[in-house]
């Protein structure tokens, strides 16, 4: 129970996203991995184990109980369903934008495969057919997870423990991975991957504490200890998931970075020789462009425009404040960024960007699909009780 428990949580926010946002937003965007962890922590201790010592189901039937009221359960219906909906939209996103690129279909089709999946085995299959299936799930989606990052961290650091492979240095240098990213993205008028934050301090406690506020509330993982005959159980079954969502949460921000350096390094091949990175020569040829590149355009996930006409893929911080980058990008003719790239497509095309093996990237996208269906299930059970 505590490997579906996880495989719950993990939703495609956690393994199509979650990296994504990281990557882009650089430190700042730890704040939903600390958030989501400790709305986990929040559930485990203070929500869990009560919930299976009172005896009932569902969570609308604990509420009503618990406050006498059938209009608390009312209210706590309407919550379970907007949050239910709302989150579920988020997973069927996730697969059809699995499906548009590996499946060449649209993402309207990728989401109604998704759905017919769903139901399949969320009706026919009920809360103890899911358990199995979700425990399955799970053994795939960490799979495909760490695979491609082991894969990864060796290539760069010659490290097999991404989590290590983090903060050692590129292979063949006497430069950190994190050293060197901080100074290619400052360069090209980003901020410092590093220590850029969302906002403010304060900012930054807010998000946290909202995410780990509105996590501890899904009702699809709450569910999840309903399951279990005991408070042990349940306590059991949260210390387990807990094991599991880390195994996947630690490796995030390796998965982050590592992706972030081997899409810079692509478009600009100053990066790997430590050249100029605004000489003609480093920025790579539209012509050149690698297949993957060309795949995830058809998805509109990934756009190149040539702004300044001359045949090659320009990608920088066109807004900067950075006035040192933003002279020796219009000293190099170039007229504003040119390539870009959403955040849910970082995990997905990250094997591909980093030539992995065919089977990797395949196996990705398996992972993708079993973390955003797994989840989605929960939710349709959810909320049909």
């Amino acid at each position: 129970n505590g490997m579906a428990t996880a495989a719950d949580w993990m939703s495609a926010a956690s393994f199509i996203s979650m990296a994504g946002l990281i990557s882009n937003m650089g430190y700042g965007g730890g704040l939903f991995l600390m958030g989501w962890t400790g709305g986990y922590v929040l559930l485990a201790l203070l929500l869990a184990p009560y919930l299976r010592k009172f005896g009932k189901f569902t969570v609308p039937q604990f509420i009503g109980d618990r406050f006498y009221s059938k209009a608390a359960s009312t209210v706590a219906v309407v919550c379970l369903l907007v949050a239910s909906l709302t989150y579920i939209i988020g997973q069927m996103t996730g697969v059809g934008i699995a499906f548009a690129r590996f499946l060449e279909v649209s993402s309207e089709t990728g989401i109604y495969i998704g759905m017919g999946i769903v139901f399949a085995y969320a009706v026919f299959g009920g809360m103890k057919g899911i358990t199995y299936t979700q425990v399955a799930q799970y053994m795939v989606l960490i799979v495909a997870y760490i695979i491609p990052a082991v894969y990864i961290s060796l290539a760069l650091t010659g490290v097999a423990i991404p989590q290590f492979g983090l903060g050692s240095n590129l292979t063949g240098q006497d430069v950190s991975l994190l050293a060197r990213l901080d100074t290619v993205v400052t360069e090209l008028g980003f901020g410092k991957y590093t220590t850029s934050t969302a906002g403010s301090t304060l900012n930054m406690f807010v998000y946290t504490l909202s995410l780990m506020i509105g996590t501890a509330g899904l009702p699809h993982v709450i569910m999840r200890f309903f399951t279990v005959k005991t408070v042990a159980d349940a306590r059991s079954s949260a210390g387990w998931a807990l094991i599991f969502i880390a195994a996947l949460y630690t490796t995030a921000p390796a998965v982050a970075a590592m992706a972030k350096y081997n899409l810079i390094a692509t478009v600009n091949t100053a990066v790997a020789t430590n050249g100029d990175l605004f000489a003609v020569e480093s920025s790579i040829k539209a012509d050149d462009r690698p297949a993957w590149m060309a795949r995830w355009e058809k998805t509109g996930l990934l756009k190149w425009q040539d702004k300044n006409g001359d045949g090659r893929v320009q990608y920088y911080n066109d807004k900067t404040k950075n006035q040192a980058a933003a002279d020796k990008a219009n000293a190099a003719g170039w007229k504003g960024n040119e390539l870009t790239v959403n955040a849910d497509i970082i995990v997905l095309a990250n094997p591909e960007i980093a030539m992995l093996p065919n089977w990797v990237i395949g196996l990705v996208a398996a992972g993708g699909l079993a973390a955003a269906l797994s989840t989605a299930a929960g939710l349709l059970m959810a909320i049909s009780a």
